[in-house]
């Protein structure tokens, strides 16, 4: 009696840890996949483009309801300011528009319009497959200003929490999938 409930439990820790790990969203600790550019950078920070003052419309107020969690920790399946994970993230942002989205960036990323990198404007979602040893999208982020040169976008990283980057960036232009426009 006593070795079958010890095989039940490894077998519900060994499911529970598979479910953790083909859901996940976020991006793993980082993973170097080609020469990493060590040259200067220019300024290509999101804090060097202008900010609009009043924000005007849905897909600016999901923008700004996302920059509200900034320097928030990385929480799997979290949805709140104590911490949360790139879907989350992008969940909530929505949500408080009224919007409701999939729960997780693989059924987001079946939302929505796809679009060309040269139609996208903030409000628009990117995914990501940041685990080369399997091909599913697992993390998501949301575009938060775009200008001639660069497209930046909120997420949950599982090694800094809730951040802005840039699609120009290599590891996030190596492991772009596609854009959507579910607004």
């Amino acid at each position: 009696m006593e070795q079958n409930t010890q095989r039940s439990v490894c077998r519900f820790v060994v499911l529970a840890l598979t479910v953790m790990l083909l859901s996940s969203c976020g991006t793993r600790s980082k993973v170097i996949t080609q020469k990493e550019d060590r040259s200067p950078r220019q300024s290509h920070r999101y804090e060097d483009l202008e900010k609009p003052e009043a924000v005007e419309n849905v897909a600016e107020e999901i923008a700004a309801n996302a920059k509200k969690f900034e320097g928030t920790k990385y929480k799997y399946g979290g949805t709140t300011e104590s911490g949360m994970d790139c879907s989350g993230l992008v969940y909530v942002s929505f949500l408080e528009e009224g919007i409701s989205l999939p729960r997780t960036s693989r059924d987001m990323s079946l939302q929505g319009r796809r679009l060309y990198l040269d139609e996208v404007t903030q409000g628009d979602l990117l995914f990501f497959e940041t685990n080369k040893n399997r091909k599913v999208i697992n993390h998501v982020g949301l575009v938060v200003a775009v200008n001639d040169e660069h497209i930046y976008f909120i997420h949950s990283s599982t090694s800094r929490g809730v951040i802005i980057s840039s699609l120009s960036e290599s590891f996030w232009k190596n492991n772009f999938v596609m854009a959507r426009r579910v607004i």
